[in-house]
């Protein structure tokens, strides 16, 4: 998914439904990142993907979250 996409279906989301988004994001990287200990890993720039997803769904809740109060 293109980043500009990823980042306007970020933005039209809940802040409940950021937050379960944050949840499997950093599930997903515990995950990466088990497999890359374990040489099981075949992309390790997934790693990177994910966290980068993980900054963008942040920034994008914390907006949300200011703009409400």
């Amino acid at each position: 998914m293109k980043t500009k996409n990823y980042v306007q279906d970020l933005n039209t989301k809940s802040v409940a439904e950021l937050s379960e988004e944050l949840v499997a994001a950093k599930k997903e990287l515990f995950n990466l990142r088990f497999q890359n200990a374990t040489n099981q890993l075949d992309n390790t720039s997934r790693i990177k993907e994910v966290r980068k997803n993980i900054a963008r769904i942040q920034t994008v809740l914390s907006k949300q979250v200011n703009a409400a109060e």
